[in-house]
């Protein structure tokens, strides 16, 4: 699949809105990725992933970790697909941590799995909760990578799309001085 195809795919499923949006990282955006419109469908789901699945084959891995809410059902879809086990994190007061029992090895060998990348916070602290359990990170995935570039980790980031979307912080936000009626689409 193509990029354009898995934005069409977005854009047939509603998932590609356009508005004034507060992003989970606190910045202000025109766009919003809403992935889980998409991953609602099976069969949809399936197929994206194992598009994916085809881009981390070469990286040796045991366990795909997400964090809660949207990367949930990403990551449990692209570890089926590999035949892997699936964790996620969520917050506990205020922090990133494993819960319901989840536990990881020493040096068990991970992969982050995320649907949307903006400024890398939040893949950032489940990289935190991964390491300080003794495991290592050898690899980030998601599906929309809208970071500009500017998300960066020790290890590689494979995306199926790349997309330039405009973020501005709050207190320069063009749609805030037009008194665009902001939402908060994110679990954050």
């Amino acid at each position: 699949m193509t990029e354009k195809e898995i934005l069409f795919i977005y854009k047939k499923h509603k998932a590609l809105l356009k508005g004034h949006f507060l992003l989970s990282s606190g910045l202000h955006s025109d766009t919003y990725l809403q992935s889980a419109l998409v991953m609602q469908y099976p069969f949809m789901a399936e197929k994206i992933m194992e598009e994916l699945a085809g881009r981390l084959y070469h990286i040796n891995f045991d366990t795909v970790v997400s964090p809660a809410i949207g990367g949930i059902r990403f990551g449990y879809e692209l570890a089926r697909a590999l035949r892997k086990k699936s964790i996620f994190t969520e917050r506990l007061e205020g922090n990133m941590a494993l819960r319901r029992g989840f536990d990881l090895k020493k040096d068990e060998k991970i992969i982050i799995a995320e649907d949307v990348i903006t400024t890398g916070k939040s893949t950032k602290e489940v990289i935190n909760v991964v390491e300080n359990h003794g495991a290592k990170v050898v690899g980030v995935t998601c599906l929309v990578d809208r970071s500009g570039g500017l998300a960066k980790y020790n290890v590689p980031l494979i995306s199926l799309v790349k997309v330039d979307v405009k973020t501005y912080d709050a207190t320069s936000c063009p749609l805030c001085k037009e008194g665009v009626k902001i939402t908060k689409p994110g679990s954050r």
